[in-house]
């Protein structure tokens, strides 16, 4: 039996960023309005052409790999977190094997939203753990811009979310004193549509009934958020799963040297903060530049904690999310 550890680390962001008060020309909503509600002061969005959700992963996914010291032939399984992909079918997972030429290696893709690089970070750690796979690549990326409604009527949602991808490299470790200690995932699918884009999809609505009804009030296709009922959750979820963490390893809130939650609002981020009681130099928070960017979220923030050495050789960390589903999870991690 092995540990695996998260030998590289790498993220993208388009170049193209969206501030608060370029959306103020487009709908109805200003800067202090957004930042008051969410911490967020800007965005980024692709432009049309210029990445897609796998391009975007595939940059980030090679800056990952050249760090990690592994070799792309040494890579041995894909798995690619998102909501938004390039096609209905077939998933990024395959484009990515493509795009980065490597061998015929198996390729997962997973819809766990906002927790889906938590997900995809406990499945690679237990294929690493078995000793089934050596070096997996594990990627989250989100292309949300192009399918928010922007516009006054979709601004409650559409200022929240930005584009991007960040991707790590899972590694076996043979000290079984580091790396990922354990991961602790959960769901609640009672409270599925409170965040959640109904369509198309083949349960109500696929695209020729879109097409058919031709209705420029309809709303199905855009993402619908119930932002008090999901913020109300998420403190609790995310209290109660890094608890759990921290039990299961026999740790303290103490012992907490950097908490990467989930960038879904910097407020819930505050909450949790202020609950635990940590310092601003024990969790990582960078929305008020990127938004909530979903599944690549936690491995953008963790890059980028990781790039300002603000995570050293030693240091316990634990990686926390929480979104639609409703889904949450964490991981406690031994640096």
């Amino acid at each position: 039996m092995y540990h695996s550890k998260i030998s590289g680390l790498g993220f993208y962001v388009p170049e193209n960023v969206v501030t608060n008060d370029d959306l103020s020309k487009i709908m109805d909503t200003n800067d202090e309005w957004i930042q008051e509600r969410t911490g967020i002061k800007e965005r980024r969005h692709v432009i049309k052409g210029e990445d897609t959700t796998t391009s975007m992963g595939v940059k980030a996914a090679k800056i990952a790999i050249e760090r990690s010291g592994v070799s792309y032939d040494d890579i041995d399984f894909i798995i690619f977190a998102t909501l938004s992909p390039d096609y209905y079918f077939p998933g990024p997972g395959v484009l990515v094997q493509r795009d980065l030429g490597l061998k015929t290696v198996g390729a997962l893709d997973i819809r766990n939203q906002c927790s889906g690089f938590v997900y995809a970070l406990s499945i690679a750690d237990q294929y690493v753990k078995t000793g089934m796979y050596k070096n997996i690549l594990i990627i989250g990326s989100e292309l949300h811009s192009h399918g928010l409604d922007m516009t006054t009527r979709g601004r409650g949602v559409s200022v929240i979310f930005g584009d991007g991808a960040g991707a790590a490299v899972i590694s076996r470790e043979e000290d079984l004193t580091k790396g990922i200690l354990s991961t602790h995932l959960h769901s609640e699918g009672q409270h599925a549509e409170e965040l959640s884009l109904i369509a198309p999809g083949m349960g109500k609505r696929w695209v020729n009934d879109i097409i058919a009804d031709n209705d420029p009030n309809d709303e199905s296709y855009f993402p619908y958020m119930n932002g008090q009922f999901v913020f109300k959750n998420a403190v609790v979820r995310f209290s109660e799963v890094i608890m759990e963490g921290l039990q299961a390893n026999n740790l303290q809130v103490s012992d907490i040297d950097m908490l990467v939650p989930h960038q879904a609002n910097l407020r819930i981020s505050q909450f949790i903060q202020q609950k635990f009681k940590l310092t601003d130099d024990q969790v990582y928070n960078n929305i008020q530049k990127y938004g909530n960017t979903t599944a690549a979220s936690i491995p953008i923030a963790l890059t980028e904690a990781w790039e300002q050495e603000k995570i050293k050789s030693g240091d316990t960390v634990v990686l926390a999310a929480f979104g639609s589903g409703f889904t949450w999870a964490s991981a406690i991690i031994k640096w």
